[in-house]
């Protein structure tokens, strides 16, 4: 699976942080990562953790 890949796959089921993507192999960079994928027509929605030190993702959207 690609970094790619593993990032929807996890993002379609709940709000994802960059831990939860280091930790399950989606890589170092989530929001970079995000970028790609938002780019390439996904529906990606983002918000500040409460701490207001990370965002959270959460896919709501595939391309058609």
């Amino acid at each position: 699976m690609t970094q790619h890949q593993i990032i929807v796959k996890l993002a379609k089921k709940r709000w994802i942080s960059p831990l939860d993507a280091f930790l399950n192999g989606g890589g170092m960079k989530l929001s970079t990562r995000v970028g790609e994928l938002r780019k390439s027509g996904y529906t990606i929605l983002s918000k500040w953790h409460k701490s207001k030190e990370y965002k959270l993702y959460k896919c709501v959207g595939v391309p058609k």
